[in-house]
């Protein structure tokens, strides 16, 4: 200790030097002596508090009085909390920490006690906590908010879905049988009412289109393909739509068309159609004198890509400077006379911006009033060597497929009325099933080439139905969905399920014969019989189950086909040959038995019932033995596939 400061001075000094309030406290709980900060703290002077009692100046004594006895119990105490009250009634909030000190033979003879301040400490903590709080309660208010914009989303999605379909089952009926009676002889006025007819029919079929781009634009669900396509065909086919009216209105078509573009190029040449037709319409529908020209011409091309300049350019009525923002929104035209004078709902060019914008393209728009306009917009796509899809229209179909069969599975009387009128005029035979239960049963008793299926339904709708098709009954039958809900959701649904195709109401009639055929010919092109691949046509499951795996059993029962098979296959085609019907019905009732027992998929059991159908009839030799010849084929290869298990059981014997 330095020996110019005595030991009083030290004590003091170590005392003040305490920033926080310090007290000492003898063993009576009394103050005996204590620091500024302590005085500041609770505004009573030196010697005021100096003898009095500790715990008189805590808003809670008994707590206080309870601390320091700690300290002396237990010879210290750590971050006790107390509220210290001055004499004005001001709140302190302290975490007291203390210690007992001793006289030189070890007795205790007090405490410290060194009170930290932590107001400003909880202040900061309350913040944080009601900072918290409240970030929490934003957080449940922003996900209540983002669920009710979900639930919204998925109401206004149900809503247009269930709409769509209870409009689109009776326009499928109105516009079906307004073109079956435009085929029949009708004088000019009934030509001209119904051909008018048909036309409001279709645009309401546009805007019902239109309506259902735009919910899926909202929901996220608008999806774009990557295919590779011929573009020149594609715009070539869309202007030739518009080529008619644009002669009766006496204007003139320009077309030009960059030589420099790729022939072939990847990009979704459905999205593009309804961009451009939308643009075209509008021109068309706009322009009474003058011209409308389309050019396209490559702007930008790399080694991976292309970007392509798209320009309608018309001189009709033009817009406004003041109205060209707002064209491009939802139900918005160029003025309130337009829908009158015009028609139309303001959807299709809101329609486009999406479609361009969400493929990361841009459209522009310049016009003058009553000189005209110039849409443009510019995509990009990329370069590829492979073949262009071919277009529905453009495939080559089979037209030497005959005698197909169609199962129609339909519960509204009136679309059955249409489909049986439809397939009628395409040569086809049919058959009609009035919900998915009844397709079932009909399937299991008889052969059909294709189903066209309804989605909703009672009892068992499209998807049940066809689940059940694929997975219990085994079968890889066509399957059309025949659909009034467009959706995106219900597309991917049908692919889901197994489903091969779709068709919207109202169902051309055009467009349903090139779907029907051309997955006929698929069936056809992978061979006469699909399996007669390496693919095993056998499955034992059944056997082993009804021999509980009995070795003894299941080769009696495999020897009994092999040998009765070949006298059956050949009693078939000699009953062909000879056109003995009685005869080859008698041969394929043998055989239909034992396609169950082996495990032969349900196709040709409903193959051979198909036979049996047209022995009866005595007729369609052309495909009978086409039919006859697939039986043939899958008979030899189970015979061969149950050779091969002969000898596995042999050697599993051994």
């Amino acid at each position: 200790m330095n020996s110019n400061l005595t030991k009083s001075q030290y004590d003091r000094s170590l005392i003040e030097a305490s920033m926080d309030p310090l007290v000492t406290i003898n063993t009576d709980g009394k103050i005996t002596d204590m620091n500024e900060a302590l005085i500041n703290a609770t505004g009573f002077s030196r010697n005021k508090l100096t003898g009095t009692d500790f715990f008189e100046y805590f808003t809670e004594p008994q707590k206080a009085r309870e601390v320091y006895k700690t300290v002396f119990s237990k010879g210290s105490v750590a971050n006790s909390p107390l509220t210290l009250c001055d004499k004005n009634g001001k709140l302190t909030d302290v975490l007291f920490n203390g210690s007992v000190y001793k006289n030189e033979k070890g007795e205790i003879i007090g405490v410290v006690i060194v009170a930290r301040d932590v107001t400003e400490q909880k202040r900061i903590e309350k913040e944080l906590i009601e900072a918290k709080e409240s970030a929490e309660k934003a957080k449940e208010i922003a996900e209540e908010a983002k669920n009710k914009a979900e639930n919204a989303v998925k109401s206004k999605q149900q809503f247009l879905s269930n709409m769509s379909h209870e409009i689109r089952t009776p326009m499928n009926a109105i516009i079906g049988f307004t073109k079956v009676v435009l085929k029949t002889e009708l004088t000019s006025k009934q030509k001209e009412y119904l051909t008018a007819i048909k036309i409001s029919g279709d645009a309401l079929i546009v805007l019902i289109n239109d309506i259902l781009d735009l919910a899926k634009v909202d929901a996220g669900k608008m999806t774009f393909e990557k295919i590779p396509f011929k573009m020149v065909n594609s715009l070539s086919a869309m202007i030739h739509l518009f080529e008619t009216k644009i002669q009766e209105k006496n204007l003139t078509l320009i077309k030009e068309y960059d030589a420099n573009i790729p022939e072939v190029m990847v990009g979704d040449p459905v999205r593009l159609h309804q961009i451009i037709l939308n643009l075209i319409s509008n021109a068309v529908k706009f322009t009474n004198v003058g011209s409308i020209k389309i050019s396209v011409h490559l702007e930008k091309e790399d080694e991976k890509e292309v970007i392509i300049k798209f320009e309608v350019e018309d001189t009709g009525i033009g817009i406004s400077a003041n109205k060209i923002k707002s064209i491009f929104e939802n139900f918005q035209q160029a003025s309130s006379g337009t829908s009158r004078l015009y028609g139309g709902t303001g959807l299709g060019l809101a329609i486009v911006k999406q479609l361009v914008e969400q493929q990361e393209g841009k459209i522009e728009v310049k016009s003058d009033i009553g000189k005209g306009s110039t849409f443009s917009f510019l995509l990009t796509f990329q370069k590829t060597e492979d073949k262009a899809v071919e277009e529905l229209d453009s495939i080559e179909l089979d037209t030497k497929i005959k005698n197909i069969k169609v199962l129609v599975v339909e519960d509204i009387q009136i679309n059955q009325l249409l489909m049986k009128t439809l397939l009628d005029d395409l040569g086809f035979e049919r058959d009609i099933a009035e919900n998915g239960r009844i397709a079932i049963e009909k399937l299991k008793n008889s052969y059909y080439d294709i189903i066209l299926m309804d989605l909703q339904m009672p009892e068992m709708n499209g998807f049940e139905t066809t689940e059940y098709i694929r997975k219990k009954m085994d079968s890889q039958i066509p399957i059309i969905a025949i659909t009034a809900d467009v959706t995106t959701v219900d597309l991917k649904k049908c692919k889901e399920v197994g489903m091969n195709d779709y068709i919207a109401k109202p169902v051309d009639e055009r467009l349903l014969n090139s779907k029907i055929l051309s997955l006929l010919k698929d069936k056809e092109g992978k061979g006469k019989n699909a399996y007669e691949s390496k693919n095993k046509c056998i499955n034992l499951s059944y056997l082993m189950e009804i021999t509980k795996s009995n070795s003894t059993l299941m080769t009696e029962m495999i020897n009994a086909y092999l040998e009765q098979t070949p006298p059956i296959i050949h009693a078939m085609k000699e009953s062909l040959h000879n056109q003995d019907w009685p005869s080859l019905h008698a041969a394929v009732h043998k055989i239909i038995p034992s396609f169950f027992i082996m495990g032969i998929s349900t196709d040709f059991e409903n193959m051979a019932k198909r036979v049996q159908e047209y022995a009866i009839s005595r007729g369609q030799n052309e495909r009978i033995s086409d039919l006859v010849h697939q039986l043939e084929s899958i008979c030899v290869q189970a015979c061969t596939e149950l050779k091969t298990e002969l000898d596995l059981i042999k050697n599993a014997k051994s």
